[in-house]
């Protein structure tokens, strides 16, 4: 903001940002638990291995907290004046 930025174009940065790594994290681990799922089928009672609702409903959950995470901290990152933010230690 410092350099010119609008509070808009902050917040989608790091949205953006975040909805990447979000992403990442939520395909690796659905790739991972596809994989250590097909060794535990017998301890698995009333779920399949591979129930596509309780994979998006976990990718869903997970993706809700990331929103709330980044959400917090870049509105109020928004908010504050740069000139002061740059010139305290």
């Amino acid at each position: 903001m410092a350099l010119g930025a609008t509070r808009g174009q902050v917040l989608a940065m790091m949205f953006r940002q975040a909805g990447t790594m979000t992403a990442a994290g939520i395909v690796l681990g659905i790739g991972g638990a596809l994989l250590l799922t097909r060794s535990m089928t017998s301890l698995l009672f009333g779920v399949h291995a591979a129930d596509p609702i309780v994979y998006t409903g976990a990718a869903a959950l997970l993706a809700l907290v990331a929103l709330a995470a980044v959400a917090v901290p870049s509105s109020r990152a928004t908010r504050i004046d740069p000139l002061l933010a740059l010139r305290e230690p």
